[in-house]
C-alpha cells in the first residue's frame, strides 16, 4: 500500500464505488451541496416563523412549523452522506452556507400567521422551482453514457 493509498484509508475519503465516472460524481456533489445550502436556509428560516408566529392558532401553527423543520433538517444528512459517498465534500461553516445558499434570508420579527404561512409556502415554491434544474443536472449526471 502507497502512502496515498494509506491517507485515504485512515481518512475514509476515497469515494465508494457507485458505478460514476469521476466528473460526473464530482458534478453531482456540487449540485447537491447547493440544494444542502438551501435546505440549510430553509430550515432556519421555517425555524424563524415557527419562534416568530403569532395570533389566535399560535399553537397550531407552532407545532406545523416545528415539524416542517425537523423534516427539512432530517433530510440534510440523507444529501451530506450521498455527497461524500461520491467522494464529494460538502458544506464545512454557516459562512459555507451563505455563500452557497439561493434561499434570501428574512430578518422579520414577529408575523401574523397568515403573513408567517403565505411568505413559508411561497418560499418552498420558489425554492421547489430553482432546484427543479439542479434535480434534473443531477439525474442526468448520474444517468450520463460515460458511467462507469
Amino acid at each position: 500500500m502507497n502512502t496515498g493509498e494509506s491517507a485515504h484509508r485512515t481518512l475514509g475519503t476515497r469515494p465508494a464505488s457507485v458505478g460514476i465516472e469521476p466528473r460526473a460524481g464530482a458534478d453531482i456533489a456540487s449540485a447537491l451541496t447547493v440544494i444542502l445550502a438551501d435546505m440549510f436556509a430553509l430550515y432556519i428560516k421555517t425555524k424563524n416563523f415557527h419562534w416568530h408566529v403569532s395570533g389566535p392558532h399560535f399553537r397550531d401553527y407552532h407545532l406545523l412549523l416545528d415539524e416542517q423543520s425537523e423534516q427539512i433538517f432530517a433530510a440534510t444528512d440523507a444529501i451530506a452522506e450521498r455527497v461524500r459517498k461520491i467522494g464529494g465534500t460538502t458544506l464545512r461553516s454557516i459562512g459555507h452556507i451563505a455563500r452557497l445558499q439561493r434561499v434570501a434570508d428574512n430578518d422579520e420579527g414577529m408575523c401574523r400567521p397568515r403573513t408567517c404561512l403565505r411568505s413559508f409556502w411561497k418560499i418552498i415554491g420558489n425554492w421547489l422551482s430553482i432546484s427543479e434544474g439542479h434535480t434534473r443536472f443531477v439525474m442526468r449526471a448520474a444517468m450520463s453514457p460515460g458511467r462507469a
